[in-house]
């Protein structure tokens, strides 16, 4: 019996997914630059032509992962509450996934920081500069509820320091403490204490190094 067209196009999309958990996992191992869609290929268990009929370049897959990255970056504009609890909120959301998605947080900041890729980094970003102009605004104007002289800058610094702890994160993941970074950040803008820690092991604070 012929498949339905329905079954075809789900067939499609888990094939489209599962090209791009192995581009993940290759750059992840590889480094972008070293990866190749022969490597690709072969961490996905498919063949070199399905690879290229839905990505026809490497940069193209690296574009997609950064795609849905920027994407749940904007799982801010979800955040409720008043605004203390929203920045809680905004501080607790990047930390948990600087923690659960590391992969492709330093797919990021490898694309976003290297010169030969920051070209394929600002492509993506130009694309979603609408919505992640959303993002800045709504982290301005918490701030701004909260009676800054300049939520702009402190919009800035925010990210700043968030995109520093991910880094660190990346480089140190075994002795990182990030859940006392975490209790730090609140503290260092007046926040209520958090009342649990995150759902995610943190070592305790001693020194940062690579292991």
């Amino acid at each position: 019996m012929p498949r339905s067209a329905t079954v075809n196009q789900e067939m499609r999309e888990r094939s489209r997914e599962r090209i791009l958990a192995a581009a993940l996992e290759v750059f992840a191992a590889n480094g972008y630059e070293a990866a190749s869609i022969s490597d690709i290929t072969t961490a996905a268990g498919v063949s070199r032509g399905l690879v290229s009929y839905y990505f026809a370049t490497k940069e193209q897959l690296a574009a997609e992962l950064l795609d849905r990255w920027l994407d749940g970056i904007a799982g801010i504009l979800t955040i409720e509450g008043t605004p203390d609890e929203r920045l809680a909120g905004i501080i607790d959301g990047a930390l948990m996934a600087a923690a659960t998605t590391l992969h492709i947080q330093r797919l990021a900041i490898s694309l976003m920081m290297l010169p030969t890729t920051h070209d394929v980094f600002a492509r993506v970003e130009q694309a979603k500069s609408d919505r992640l102009s959303l993002v800045e605004d709504a982290i301005r104007d918490v701030f701004a509820a909260r009676g800054a002289a300049d939520p702009a800058v402190e919009e800035m610094l925010l990210r700043a320091t968030l995109e520093g702890v991910t880094v660190k994160l990346a480089i140190y993941r075994e002795t990182f403490p990030l859940e006392a970074i975490r209790r730090r950040l609140y503290a260092g803008y007046n926040l209520p204490a958090p009342a649990a820690s995150l759902p995610i092991v943190s070592p305790a604070v001693d020194r940062l190094r690579a292991k």
